[in-house]
């Protein structure tokens, strides 16, 4: 487990195994992660006819309601992770939103729910910024983005796993018990993650690129007094990182619009499924999933691999790398949907994700490497505050409500004609009844004629395949600003290892 290093340096102060170890329980972590902060949108068709939702509030729900405490408390935590115990803090913080994922099921109307997707975005606050952290504390810099897109791989993964088994578990129980199932193990993997992971020394693995002493390797940099100008000085320091160096910040919004087409995309897609398919949840948890799994998976490790072999001829390919992937994935997206047959769909579907999700671990990459160790948390805080309450708290509610808007507009204009017509159209002046007055929930009230029970579901099906190619476009915005992040970057690390 820990070695001390021999004298001269030559022996790490961790072994292979044991960071593996680390990296595979922090991946675990992560999967829980977004197993718990995804699930909605697998059984979220089953809470809209439960509950009689809208699907802005179906937005609401996976994306503001998450999102807002998420993103607020993020930053005051990874100030605490620069100072304190970062295992403890992951470890507390899996308990808080397992718990609060099983509370879920016990919600009986939309208000309940809302207050407890608050309570998993305050958990899931803990998560990233001190992993980020430990993970670079745990591997050097010419193999961050290869470890954090492992670490990374938690977001196919946990999409995956909810999307089946949440689907299996609300089409055969109900969506109530598919809550409690998937949030209750998240407590054991929490105890694991304490016993098991150590605290690395701050910079620790900076010695790849400059071998020290042993009694030096494990000692930290001295940490500023505490104190509220200290504190603001310090995340002034990270801001001007992310937000005035010219290739960070164009990595910055490319992540956060990416990241604003995916989930709003995203929180729908399982839904659309059943819309347009008429396909039960659990088979189409388990076609998302396995979809998600591989595409995202494929494209989130390659992302790392690829981007850490490019950069070592030119750092312009932690920025073009993502580029490419998004710009070739977005037509075939948008191909996709415009499917009239659920295997064809599925099976284009298997391609766009290897070419979208490379840009999340070079993201990460340039990120960790361009601040200080002391940092590190700080920077993953500041990068999720900013992505997350713009991409997690709007895509699903920007979305939903363009759902919503185009349902209305279908309702009442049946042979409308394509996507940019409709949109365009839903935004005029309205006239005739209200969709969810006629089909609350999505669907025509019991006894209601079949004609009225028909054109609900088809206005439904039409409404969210538009929605969910409107906010697919946004891969290939975040692409450009992708292409953008390539001018200056080698200028950028250049300077960042003079110390500039």
């Amino acid at each position: 487990m820990a070695d001390a290093r021999a004298s001269g340096g030559e022996r790490p102060l961790y072994s292979n195994g044991y960071k593996a170890a680390v990296l595979g329980l922090l991946l675990a972590t992560y999967t829980f992660n977004f197993i718990d902060r995804t699930i909605i949108a697998t059984i979220g068709q089953a809470i809209k006819v439960d509950l009689k939702l809208t699907d802005t509030q179906l937005g609401l729900l996976g994306g503001l309601y998450f999102a807002l405490l998420y993103t607020v408390l993020g930053i005051p935590i990874a100030r605490l992770a620069e100072r304190f115990n970062r295992v403890t803090i992951i470890s507390l913080s899996l308990v808080i939103w397992s718990g609060f994922t099983a509370l879920c099921g016990a919600a009986v109307n939309f208000g309940q729910l809302a207050l407890f997707r608050f309570g998993v975005g305050v958990g899931e606050a803990g998560c990233s910024p001190p992993s980020h952290s430990l993970i670079s504390d745990y591997y050097e810099p010419k193999k961050r983005a290869t470890a954090l897109s492992i670490y990374s791989f938690g977001i196919p993964l946990g999409t995956m796993f909810g999307a089946v088994a949440g689907g299996w578990l609300a089409q055969e129980f109900s969506w109530r018990i598919a809550f409690v199932i998937v949030g209750l193990p998240g407590i054991l993997l929490a105890l694991i993650v304490k016993l098991v992971v150590k605290e690395p020394p701050r910079g620790h693995s900076e010695i790849a690129e400059r071998p020290l002493e042993a009694e030096d390797v494990v000692v930290e940099p001295a940490k500023p007094p505490f104190s509220l100008m200290t504190e603001l000085r310090e995340l002034g320091a990270v801001f001007k990182v992310l937000f005035l160096k010219w290739p960070v910040l164009n990595m910055v919004l490319g992540v956060t619009i990416a990241s604003f087409g995916s989930y709003g995309s995203g929180a729908f897609v399982p839904s659309y499924f059943v819309r347009a398919f008429g396909l039960g949840l659990a088979q189409v948890g388990l076609i998302t999933g396995l979809i998600g799994g591989f595409s995202a998976g494929v494209g989130t490790l390659v992302g790392g691999f690829l981007s850490d072999w490019a950069g070592k001829r030119s750092a312009k390919w932690y920025a073009l790398t993502p580029a490419i992937g998004l710009l070739i994935a977005t037509p075939i997206y948008i191909a996709a949907y415009l499917q009239t047959d659920w295997k064809a769909t599925a099976a284009i579907l298997l391609v766009p994700g290897i070419f979208h999700y490379v840009y999340l671990a070079p993201t990460f990459g340039v990120v960790q490497n361009s601040v200080e160790p002391r940092r590190r948390a700080t920077a993953t805080a500041l990068l999720f505050f900013f992505l997350n309450l713009i991409a997690l708290g709007g895509g699903p509610v920007f979305t939903g409500w363009l759902i919503d808007h185009l349902a209305q507009f279908h309702f009442n204009n049946p042979a409308s004609g394509g996507v940019i017509s409709s949109v365009l159209g839903s935004f005029g002046p309205q006239s005739g009844q209200s969709f969810a007055a006629a089909c609350p929930g999505g669907i025509a009230p019991k006894g209601s004629p079949a004609e009225l029970a028909a054109h609900c579901r088809t206005t439904l099906a039409v409404s969210s395949q538009q929605g969910i190619i409107v906010s697919l476009c946004f891969y290939a915005w975040a692409g450009l600003h992708y292409a953008l992040a390539a001018i200056g970057m080698v200028k950028h690390f250049e300077a960042r290892a003079a110390g500039k």
